[in-house]
């Protein structure tokens, strides 16, 4: 049962409809058993209310309507008198000037005009809704109820008091909060202004707008966004409202991979800003389908002198299966350069000759894995046939020529490693940027999806390769900010158990598991030296120690991947930390994913300890040749390592990918110049 200012229609009446029109709304709304709106207004007073009823089926002129809930009818009907008929489709909503024939409890009978007339509610129709409990909130009191009828500008709850409540403690000039709910979950939170109100012992009817109901934020603001595109033809997205349960479908208008807009009829709008969606469905020209979960952000009435006035939604992607989403972003790369490729089907015989080609493969790093190069080649056919979504390939290409290549894989918890950037030798600066740029859209497009767990986004360079060097290590050097983005050197060198006679450790000495107090040891140690990103990315803090998830996700994958964590002790002391990362040969194709990184604590620490570590970590592995990565970098000339490169590992923090877009096109536009 609704009010005057619910139901009463404005006299902004549009286009004539016929008798026959109506007829065949009335009898869709009794097959789909939806209601009519009847409105009666008091025969005293101005005040007036509208009661849904059951259509019967109509063939003519006479229309009989059953109420939906007689019981509540009460003494109504004595006091009020019939006033309209209002009929709501879709997209419109029919006022209907009826003569009454009968009205009483068990409903009212009409006589059909000629003709109707098209009108809206003021601004916005609310829509009836169902099953929504709400929570009415307001200076640490919670009420609760269910809502109603809902539009994006003003929605209507009925509050219901609990035997120790008073409607007194509500103060309708002050805001309230009010959380809108589905079998428990939250579906909308906001602050709102109450409207009006009626008069109730027991529960009463709150008309309730929102504070905020055109711009919300659903994550940190950002200068360098998601870019949105316009795909031809322009999919279609479909759901069912969370608060009516109607089936919605909307053309996209333009589309991003953290989020897409769409618009829709402003009188009979559905969308409203904070509103979350739990399963919206992508249709791309029936060919293939993708969902996610989305919530509203934003709401932009549009006028226009030639069409019907619009508005212009923006719903936000929180959620969307890993698969999905690279199938959304191939599509939209392919849309911005048609050179541009994420994940797509690579000629593996193509992709090892421009490995060889472009230098990338050089004879020093082929000679490392020359000998395993089967198993290497399976494990390539798994990563870029197959698309695991715990890895990503970016391909430029032109004419069925790779010229740019780029690679990244979730190696760590919440962290994707960048690695196999290479560019073909004739168009190597602008092959090699194009990959860069991939890379770039794809980690703004993805690192706010859970689904992805891209928290941090790190690479492995040596200092010596001036073009990464000054990508990734310029960006660290010019923010002098490491808790935003971190390098942090490591001596690079090879370790042959076979040429080693292995020594016992002195008595004092203990290899052994890692314990949460070694890690936090070993935390104390970075934040002294470096107090960068490095444990934090690597999963080297304490709540990751027994953290085996990703583990799992490899191997039911096929792919092989193992982390032990190892301390090295003199009296209970810790004196280096080893963590020892196993996994297939050649996924990184200098071995970084499948060697041990040695951390070591003490400054003093001796040759022979370290060698005896080293021994017994070399013993996790298969073959006779360990790479090694050993932190710091100076240690290795204090124990007499041949070191044959460095390896600078840097850490991006995606909370600020903005200083990462920034320097990037800066430095663009400088080379470019």
């Amino acid at each position: 049962m609704g009010t005057a200012d619910d139901a009463e229609a404005t006299a902004d009446k549009r286009k004539a409809v016929t008798r026959r029109f109506i007829v065949n709304k009335i009898n869709f709304i009794n097959f789909q058993d939806r209601t009519v709106q009847i409105n009666l207004k008091h025969n005293k007073y101005e005040n007036s209310v509208t009661l849904p009823a059951h259509p019967l089926p109509c063939s003519g002129e006479l229309l009989h309507c059953s109420w939906i809930d007689p019981a509540e009818l009460g003494n109504l009907l004595k006091s009020h008198s019939f006033l309209n008929l209002l009929i709501p489709d879709d997209q419109k909503l029919y006022l209907v000037t009826a003569k009454l024939l009968k009205l009483d409890e068990s409903g009212i009978s009409l006589q059909l005009p000629q003709n109707g007339s098209e009108a809206f509610f003021r601004r916005a129709y609310r829509h009836p809704c169902f099953d929504i409990a709400i929570r009415f909130i307001q200076n640490s009191i919670v009420f609760t109820g269910v809502l109603a009828d809902f539009n994006p500008l003003s929605f209507r709850v009925t509050v219901d008091l609990s035997p120790d409540q008073t409607f007194r403690w509500i103060d309708p000039g002050s805001e309230t909060t009010i959380h809108l709910l589905k079998e428990g979950r939250l579906l909308y939170s906001g602050e709102c202004r109450i409207i009006r109100h009626n008069v109730g012992q027991n529960n009463r009817d709150y008309v309730l707008e929102p504070t905020n109901n055109c711009n919300r934020r659903r994550f940190l603001p950002k200068k360098y966004r998601s870019t949105r595109q316009e795909l031809l033809p322009a999919p279609t997205v479909e759901f069912h409202h969370p608060f009516t349960g109607r089936k919605i479908s909307l053309k996209v208008i333009d589309l991003s991979g953290g989020g897409f807009s769409v618009e829709e009829n402003e009188g009979m709008s559905l969308l409203l800003p904070g509103m979350i969606i739990p399963e919206i469905g992508f249709n791309f020209s029936g060919t293939f389908r993708i969902s996610c979960m989305g919530q509203v952000i934003y709401r932009t009435p549009v006028k226009s002198d030639n069409e019907e006035p619009f508005v212009r939604c923006g719903v936000a992607i929180l959620e969307m299966d890993a698969d999905d989403h690279l199938k959304l972003l191939s599509l939209r790369q392919q849309a911005a350069n048609r050179k541009s490729y994420i994940g797509a089907s690579v000629d593996m015989d193509a992709l090892w000759n421009f490995f060889f080609a472009s230098g990338f493969i050089y004879p020093g790093k082929y000679s490392y894995f020359e000998c395993n190069k089967e198993e290497i080649k399976q494990v390539y056919e798994k990563l870029y046939g197959q698309s695991p979504h715990i890895a990503r390939h970016f391909i430029y290409q032109d004419r069925g020529v790779i010229l740019g290549h780029m690679a990244m894989i979730r190696f760590f918890e919440n962290s994707w490693l960048i690695h196999h950037h290479a560019a073909s030798k004739d168009e190597s600066m602008r092959a090699g940027v194009e990959v860069l740029n991939q890379i770039g859209r794809f980690i703004n497009d993805s690192h706010n999806l859970h689904s992805l767990h891209m928290e941090y986004v790190v690479c492995y360079f040596r200092p010596d390769n001036k073009f990464p060097d000054r990508i990734f290590g310029g960006l660290a050097r010019s923010l002098k900010a490491p808790g935003e983005c971190s390098l942090d050197t490591f001596a690079y060198f090879h370790f042959h158990p076979e040429d080693q006679q292995p020594e016992e450790l002195p008595p004092s000495w203990t290899m052994e598991s890692a314990i949460r107090d070694d890690l936090r040891e070993l935390a104390c140690f970075y934040r002294h030296v470096s107090g960068g990103l490095m444990l934090e990315a690597l999963d080297l803090n304490e709540d990751s120690l027994e953290c085996r998830e990703l583990t799992l996700e490899y191997g039911k994958l096929g792919f092989k991947k193992e982390r032990l964590l190892f301390a090295l002790k003199h009296e209970g002391e810790l004196k280096a930390f080893a963590m020892v990362n196993i996994s297939d040969i050649g996924i990184n194709m200098s071995n970084l994913t499948n060697c041990p990184t040695i951390l070591v604590l003490d400054s003093n620490l001796g040759e022979k300890i370290l060698s005896c570590f080293l021994y017994f970590i070399a013993t996790k592995y298969q073959g006779n040749e360990l790479p090694v990565l050993l932190y710091p970098p100076t240690h290795a000339a204090g124990c007499s390592i041949p070191v044959e490169k460095l390896y600078t590992l840097w850490v991006l923090n995606m909370e600020y990918t903005d200083h990462y877009f920034r320097y990037l096109e800066h430095l663009i536009k400088h080379i470019q110049h």
